[in-house]
């Protein structure tokens, strides 16, 4: 397919103001003006429309807690061990689901999802398109991240329980006793797979296998973290055992800026539009993702589906601008910022030749209240 005669905002710090898309399949085998536009047997006259990359929320638990239902439904916390590295979120997705058509039609194409806060640590996030029946089929990657929690999640669940971890230091300290005891278990494989008749391999442990290519650097620490001192304990925990770490929610961020411009970590920060439903979010400002970005940092936005409904994301990057954040900051915190802080800008997150065929056509700004997208494609295909 050759889609011709749109303005396309290809989030590489270009903008086509007339330009064309070809499509081979799922992926874009060309883009440029349209004064260079190749012949195709089918074409799609756009019209001077806008096109996009398709959305992506880097945060959220999509499919794993299912709207209209209680218990049979909520796959989301694992809340019988804190410490559970070996879960995949994959596992609990259920795509049949509406949040994943209602994403598509907000032009949502890919989120990266996964278990919940409730643990030390929570478990494997994927990154999945929003389209299909299988989700096997729907991975762009898995697993995409190692969710580790702090604050006020973890200790809530094991307070009510009387159990481990009921207090900061012991959240942090459950985390670090892990990662030792993972980095000894990676050295012993590394002394048996060297000198096999010196040193027998260990015993297996899923746990500690989940946890090895975090250590190698192989896989991103996704850490939840909302208010200031949690912020930085995150921090100081992946400076200590050298992760590639991710600050998510990071709520008061506004209030440390100048901190977090000095250690440089990227933020998903979110959801907005939303009420300060717990102790942890007194501070909570929509004016964060505006302020870290000016700070200089690299910042994605999220909905953390289910507190808000993923259609909202376009619309939450639209409220971070009137709450101070550049528009065009706006746009990269839900296309090509989360593609690059969850590692998958090779596939998804702007135009590009390459990559994914994920665009939406748009008729006004997507990131005002009443838009829609007019088209969605998803891997090439039309599904909007």
């Amino acid at each position: 397919m050759l889609l011709i005669n749109a303005k396309i905002m290809t989030m590489e710090d270009a903008v086509i103001d007339c330009g064309y898309i070809q499509i081979k399949d799922d992926k874009i085998i060309a883009v440029g003006d349209m004064s260079s536009a190749p012949q195709d047997d089918n074409v799609l006259d756009l019209q001077g429309k806008m096109v996009y990359p398709g959305f992506i929320d880097a945060h959220c638990h999509m499919g794993m807690a299912e709207e209209g239902l209680d218990f049979e439904g909520d796959d989301l916390n694992e809340m019988t061990d804190p410490v559970s590295p070996h879960l995949r979120g994959l596992d609990a997705i259920n795509p049949v689901n509406q949040s994943f058509p209602e994403a598509v039609d907000a032009g949502v194409t890919t989120v990266v999802t996964g278990p919940g806060s409730a643990n030390a640590i929570s478990g494997q996030f994927c990154a999945i398109k929003t389209y299909g029946k299988r989700v096997d089929k729907m991975v762009l990657r898995e697993p995409v991240a190692m969710k580790f929690a702090l604050g006020e999640n973890p200790k809530k669940v094991y307070n009510d329980k009387s159990e481990t971890p009921m207090t900061r230091m012991a959240t942090a300290a459950l985390i670090r006793e892990e990662l030792s005891k993972a980095k000894r278990y990676l050295e012993d494989v590394q002394k048996a797979e060297e000198d096999p008749e010196e040193n027998d391999p260990p015993e297996f442990d899923a746990k500690k296998e989940a946890l090895i290519p975090v250590l190698k650097r192989e896989l991103k620490a996704h850490i939840h973290c909302h208010r200031s001192d949690d912020i930085f304990t995150a921090v100081r925990l992946a400076e200590e055992f050298e992760l590639d770490y991710v600050l998510i929610h990071c709520t008061e961020g506004h209030l440390i800026a100048d901190e977090l411009k000095e250690i440089g970590a990227p933020v998903v920060n979110g959801p907005l539009m939303c009420t300060r439903t717990k102790p942890e979010l007194l501070h909570a400002s929509d004016k964060t993702p505006g302020i870290l970005s000016k700070a200089g940092l690299q910042v994605a936005i999220c909905t953390d589906y289910n507190v808000i409904p993923i259609w909202m994301l376009p619309i939450t990057a639209g409220y971070a601008v009137r709450e101070g954040m550049d528009y065009m900051e706006a746009l990269k915190a839900i296309t090509i910022n989360p593609a690059r802080i969850c590692g998958i800008e090779d596939r998804v997150g702007s135009v590009k030749v390459g990559k994914d065929a994920d665009l939406l056509v748009y008729s006004q700004d997507p990131l005002t209240l009443a838009a829609k997208p007019d088209m969605v494609f998803i891997n090439g295909k039309q599904v909007k």
